[in-house]
């Protein structure tokens, strides 16, 4: 299996996930450049958090038009297993393979801090190997975290399974006081309907090393390496 990270400029939690793919989960996992014409075989590819292109515009709204994203999109059209965390998540949805965009907070200020998610699809790389209900501590840091979308896509995406994440309390209850951006029914992360591209605002890459005793962000990282052993 072969991992590849995305790295635009301004990305600033590349590394990050380099780190916990390579170092944490001995994958194996090469960096590919915004200009890249060459996605060097990967299996699977994310698109890492940060402020792509300065965060001009809109957030993603630039990176989506990088050169290398004509393959990325080329490449998760035909089935190619493809992850945006937060950032790379806005990039996603710029580019039209996820549905919906990402507002700014209500409180219309950034956030960083730690917060509770729960996974709710049950058959998708990121969720299958975890257990349901669980309250899982994942820090975010953005400003435009909001998931917003129309009642018919919203409608779909719970008909479908494609909410991967919902942010919750620590007991996993997905309450009001639990949501820390405003996003409509507490989604922290969605999939497309082919469960082939994922997205999620919250960072696991920064909660999969003891050092930070926290772990958390690995057992997601972990369930998508175990699915894909399996492909």
């Amino acid at each position: 299996m072969k991992f590849g990270v995305v790295i635009f400029p301004g990305s600033n939690c590349d590394h990050d996930i380099l780190y916990a793919l390579k170092k944490i989960l001995k994958q194996d996992v090469v960096a590919l450049w915004h200009k890249d014409k060459d996605l060097q075989g990967c299996d699977f590819i994310f698109l890492p958090g940060g402020f792509s292109y300065g965060d001009y515009l809109r957030s993603g709204a630039i990176a989506r038009f990088s050169p290398i994203m004509e393959l990325v999109i080329d490449y998760a059209n035909k089935g190619g297993y493809l992850m945006g965390i937060c950032n790379g998540f806005q990039i996603l949805c710029e580019a039209r393979l996820l549905p919906g965009t990402l507002l700014h907070n209500d409180n219309q200020k950034f956030i960083c801090k730690n917060v509770y998610i729960t996974p709710v699809a049950k058959k998708t790389f990121p969720t299958q190997f975890l257990t349901p209900h669980i309250a899982l501590k994942i820090p975010i840091a953005h400003g435009e975290g909001r998931y917003y979308a129309d009642a018919k896509t919203i409608k779909d995406l719970v008909k479908h399974d494609q909410i991967l994440f919902k942010y919750c309390d620590a007991q996993g209850q997905t309450t009001a006081e639990a949501n820390p951006n405003g996003s409509l029914e507490n989604i922290a992360g969605i999939c497309n309907k082919q469960r082939n591209v994922f997205g999620m605002m919250p960072h696991p890459e920064r909660a999969a090393d003891m050092e930070l005793s926290n772990e958390d962000g690995r057992l997601i990282l972990s369930s998508i390496v175990e699915c894909l052993k399996k492909e």
